[in-house]
Parts: structure tokens; sequence; C-alpha cells
């Protein structure tokens, strides 16, 4: 189960757990409905990862994110020892990674002041139901 794999013990009761669940569901599903590879879907798990940690532990603002997020789609200012293998541009077509921005934009820039609450807010809400 992704629950086992993500290491979210307290979905049923922690409203974040369930979040993330979700933002990772959403997302490996939709990279199956893309028909991606396997390498692609681990390249795009990875880019979800990426994106969601500069919320989470780097604190980034919106605008600081998607500028992380060109760089790493892109190589911007990287030289070669430098690159990141985080995401490879040889992976995807042009058009599966304008599909990729599309669906961080609507999954996760469009909902960032939530995230950031999400991460930052200093009390975790419990769960009352689990339906």
């Amino acid at each position: 189960k992704l629950e086992e794999f993500l290491n979210l013990t307290q979905r049923n009761t922690s409203l974040k757990e369930t979040i993330l669940l979700e933002y990772y569901a959403a997302g490996f599903g939709w990279g199956k409905e893309m028909n991606f590879s396997l390498i692609q879907l681990s390249g795009f798990m990875d880019l979800l990862n990426f994106a969601l940690e500069n919320v989470s532990s780097k604190h980034m603002t919106l605008g600081d994110n998607l500028k992380e997020l060109e760089k790493a789609m892109t190589g911007i200012g990287e030289t070669e020892s430098e690159k990141r293998s985080l995401f490879d541009l040889n992976l995807f077509s042009t058009e599966q990674a304008k599909a990729i921005i599309d669906f961080l934009v609507t999954s996760l820039f469009k909902h960032y002041k939530a995230y950031e609450y999400l991460f930052h807010s200093r009390r975790e809400e419990p769960v009352i139901s689990n339906e």
C-alpha cells in the first residue's frame, strides 16, 4: 500500500497524513493515466516530492518553488557536475513536461497557501471520521 510505503501510520486520525496520501495517490494515478513507463513514473513522483519538500522543509514561497521547478525541469544554472538526478530531461516529451507542469499547478500550486498552513501551523487537527 502507498500509505505504508510513505510511512503514513496515522492516516485515520491525522489530517496532514490524509492530505499527503491524497496528494501522492492523485499524482500516481495521474501518472498511470498518462501511460508513463515505470522510469517516467518514478521521475514524476520524485518531482512531486521535490515540489512538496520545497514547501514543507525549505519553507519556500510559491515564487521560489516555481523557480526551483523551472530549474529542475530545464537544468538551468547547473554545471554538468551539479546536475540533479531528480528530473532527467530525456525521460519526458515536451508535451508530457507541459502536462506535468499543468498537474503541479492544479494540484499543489493552486492550493499553495493551504499546503503552507498544513506544514507550518502549530497544531494538528484530528480527523473525527474516516468517511
